[in-house]
């Protein structure tokens, strides 16, 4: 099967896409979240409730039915035992529900993380957290909007966003509220006059993109799917995600199970 190119144009009609199917997929994360759910751990010691599976059973068939032919890659359904070979085009990357931890502590600090990968590089990506209710997403621009759970998504609420440049003075930097490391806090402290912020999930990405913060270090383990679509959103608002030493950071490493390495992200470079 030839698998599809996508165009730049077309790049922004897929992030709003993905907007759709998310926020319908928070509606049904949230009728659970307003339940007295059960949270069971899997094998890699990480939990999962019946949100994560409903959000998933919504969102793969929909982009199955939005981008035929292009492999969707979800959390849920990824055995690390048995990994599926790499595909030969672009793919789709899928969290249903990022942060479950925050999901369980019930703090609002979750997330949907769709991203479309082409090139090993994210070209179009949504992430929605349903719970406070602000959706980012992306193609070739980065938008936001206030969008509460439901069937519809509201394309009047959305609004353009950029990432700021790394003030001299005043620097936010964001850090995992339930994954910080000591290596992360080794970089941070050579960073001077920062203030450290925590937060949940995906919401690190976007809330640079927005230019509310500056960076986000992760020296610790993560998944291609926690950080695709943020990535994609922060990159389109003019950010960008590196390897601590500049290098590209990379998708379709199925050959190291889709494990990521240490990243920056970081808000807009001053000379652009």
């Amino acid at each position: 099967m030839t698998m599809p190119f996508y165009k730049n144009a077309e790049h922004d009609r897929i992030g709003a896409e993905f907007a759709v199917i998310a926020v319908r997929a928070g509606a049904a994360i949230m009728a659970v979240y307003q339940t007295d759910f059960v949270t069971r751990m899997k094998a890699d010691d990480t939990p999962v409730t019946l949100a994560d599976q409903r959000a998933e059973e919504l969102i793969v068939p929909a982009l199955q039915a939005l981008l035929p032919g292009v492999p969707v890659i979800s959390e849920e359904a990824w055995d690390a035992t048995q990994p599926a070979p790499a595909p030969r085009g672009p793919f789709v990357l899928v969290d249903p529900l990022d942060g479950t931890r925050e999901f369980v502590a019930r703090n609002g600090e979750f997330t949907v993380n769709i991203a479309l990968i082409s090139d090993e590089s994210p070209i179009a990506g949504c992430v929605y957290a349903p719970a406070i209710g602000e959706l980012y997403y992306a193609g070739q621009r980065a938008w936001y909007g206030g969008q509460p759970p439901g069937p519809d998504f509201d394309v009047a609420r959305v609004q353009p966003i950029e990432a700021r440049p790394l003030p001299q003075r005043g620097a936010i930097a964001l850090a995992s509220r339930s994954h910080r490391d000591p290596a992360t806090d080794a970089f941070l402290a050579t960073v001077p006059h920062l203030r450290i912020e925590s937060v949940g999930s995906s919401l690190k990405f976007c809330r640079i993109a927005a230019g509310r913060a500056d960076l986000y270090a992760r020296f610790g383990p993560t998944m291609e799917w926690d950080v695709a679509a943020g990535h994609a959103i922060l990159q389109a608002a003019g950010g960008s995600v590196l390897a601590p030493d500049g290098a590209t950071f990379k998708y379709g490493k199925f050959a190291n199970g889709l494990r990521n390495g240490p990243f920056i992200a970081r808000g807009r470079d001053v000379t652009t």
